[in-house]
Order: structure tokens, then C-alpha cells, then sequence
């Protein structure tokens, strides 16, 4: 089992790069700080100071099979766009990557998105794949820590299973700027219990599942 405890620093090299390496070789990446602290601030002061009614309880699958269960996950979320200014500078950097993981690696990503999630104490989510059953829109996923002064007994770890579902590969603290990027269809995982409130922008490039009867994303 490996746990990530790289102190926080700038990235040294070409993050898009990397990021294709490593998806082509092992399918998951972690990155320490590839965000300007100045942003990574401006994303923690933006979801602390979201009114928490915007937020709702998350819950498991889409559309007609979409439900709450909170013996599965107890995190809370807030939708976001790309039109909003305070993550504008995040959606630029997620497109640019798109670009280059569509060039590069012809994985055919359409479009990004992605949500605010707060675990409050206690709040977990069980053992999982984001690749919903019978509908693998869902490529590629990317979870930003944005929690400072994080420490190991606050817990909430990100665990990373193997094909198997039981192998760990990885134990991540979810430290202020933290990035993880994996294949949506690949990797179970699962957070552990939040010993205090934990915060994280978590999203998922998405390929076209477009129709004749159905437009994606809807109109």
C-alpha cells in the first residue's frame, strides 16, 4: 500500500505530459501542486464561502435510477460551470488537457464536468466505480484536494483499488492541491470516514452519447 505524503511545492515539468505518460502506462496519475497557490486559495475561499443550501445530498447513478443512500455515501455537492468566473481558470486548464488527451491518446473526450463536494464528519463513500453500470460515458476522472493544514488523523483518505477490487494501489491524504486523475472504468475506490469537514473539486471528462433520440448533454 503506498500513501502519497509529498510535501507541497510547485510542479517542476510539463503536467500534460506527464499526465498522458502515465495514463498510457498505469491509467492514474497523482500530482502534488500542479495549480498556482493563488488559484488553489481562490477555489478553497469559493467553496467555503458557497452557501450551503446550494449544496445537496449526493447520490448513486443517473437519471431514472438516480438515489440517495447514505449507507453508500454521505458527501454533499454543488454542480458547477464553466461560465461561472470564480473556476473559469480551472475549466481553461481541464480543456486544454482534454485537447491534448484527445491528440494524444484518442480517447475522444467531449466535454468536462464537474462538482464541489463537501464530506462534513463522518462522511464517507464506499467502494465504487465512476463508470456508471451500462453507461460508460464517463472516461476519465480528475478529484482537486482543497484542504489546508490537512492532517492524517483528520482522515478521509482516497483509496485506489486494482482491477480486482481488493489490491490497493494507492492511500491518498487529501492535502490542499493535490491532484488525482485515473480512468473512470478502471479503478474501484472508495473514502475512507472525514474526521472533519473535506473539501474537493471532483469531475469527469465525458465521451459524446449523443442519439437520434437523445441529445448529450442535453439542450
Amino acid at each position: 500500500m503506498n500513501t502519497l505524503t509529498s510535501p507541497l511545492g510547485p510542479f517542476d515539468g510539463d503536467p500534460y505530459a506527464q499526465i498522458i505518460s502515465s495514463l498510457r502506462e498505469r491509467g492514474y496519475i497523482i500530482l502534488n501542486h500542479v495549480f498556482p497557490t493563488a488559484m488553489l486559495e481562490s477555489l478553497f475561499i469559493d467553496i467555503k464561502q458557497t452557501d450551503r443550501e446550494a449544496f445537496h445530498d449526493a447520490g448513486i447513478g443517473r437519471e431514472q435510477e438516480h438515489q440517495l443512500n447514505p449507507f453508500v455515501r454521505r458527501d454533499r455537492i454543488h454542480w458547477l460551470s464553466n461560465t461561472y468566473e470564480n473556476t473559469t481558470e480551472y475549466f481553461n486548464w481541464m480543456e486544454q488537457l482534454r485537447i491534448r488527451l484527445n491528440r494524444e491518446l484518442y480517447l475522444g473526450l467531449f466535454d468536462y464536468e464537474c462538482h464541489y463536494a463537501h464530506y462534513p464528519q463522518g462522511a464517507f463513500y464506499k467502494k465504487h466505480l465512476d463508470a456508471f453500470q451500462g453507461n460508460t460515458i464517463r472516461r476519465l476522472t480528475t478529484i482537486l484536494y482543497l484542504n489546508p493544514a490537512w492532517q492524517p488523523q483528520d482522515g478521509g483518505e482516497l483509496v485506489m483499488y486494482a482491477h480486482d477490487g481488493e489490491t490497493i494501489l494507492e492511500t491518498v491524504q487529501p492535502t490542499f492541491g493535490i491532484l488525482v486523475i485515473f480512468l473512470s472504468e478502471e479503478f474501484p475506490h472508495e473514502v475512507l470516514p472525514a474526521n472533519v469537514s473535506r473539501y474537493s473539486l471532483t469531475g469527469w471528462f465525458r465521451i459524446n452519447n449523443s442519439t437520434g433520440l437523445n441529445l448529450d448533454p442535453p439542450e
